[in-house]
């Protein structure tokens, strides 16, 4: 293991050649995840004013915007016309446990959504990998999510992949 991730590890194929791989190598030990990012989330003081400047000023659309029983908060998911990267706006209210108020400069940055196939395999992956638990997988809504921290304490929040759907093409 070089930086708790597993290294790759090769089989010769003859092992293998009973089973149909005509591949010389075949790759049998931990694969590692793929990740892609989903969205950035940032933390706003007033969502109106927020949704308001972003949607007047850079012209990005509401996607989705809803209350957040869990976290006492709000959030909304904006997207610039034509792109799949969304924006989500965080509110939180003072004593919520999702917020560590007062609101300070420069702790805008919320926590970066990734995401993968496995949300598990991922938390523990990220974990071996240098990043700090956060919060174990858990559901919320229909999806599974999970949050670790990086080795600087950004949030990066895991997010089960979404299934695609055919355009019917």
């Amino acid at each position: 293991m070089a930086d708790g991730v597993p290294k790759l590890q090769a089989l010769r194929a003859p092992r293998w050649a009973a089973q149909g791989l005509s591949c010389p190598y075949v790759v049998c030990a931990a694969v590692r995840m793929r990740y892609t990012i989903r969205y950035v989330g940032i933390q706003v003081r007033d969502m109106d004013r927020s949704v308001r400047f972003y949607t007047k000023a850079l012209g990005m659309t509401v996607d989705r915007r809803q209350r957040v029983p869990e976290t006492g908060g709000e959030w909304a998911e904006l997207r610039s016309p034509g792109t799949e990267p969304i924006l989500e706006l965080n509110w939180y209210p003072d004593g919520s446990p999702f917020f560590n108020g007062p609101y300070r400069n420069g702790d805008e940055l919320d926590h970066i959504a990734f995401d993968c196939d496995d949300v598990g395999r991922a938390y523990q992956e990220l974990i071996a990998a240098g990043g700090r638990a956060g919060h174990a997988p858990f559901r919320e809504g229909g999806s599974l999510l999970a949050y670790v921290q990086d080795p600087d304490g950004i949030w990066i929040e895991l997010c089960e992949r979404r299934p695609t759907t055919s355009s019917g093409d």
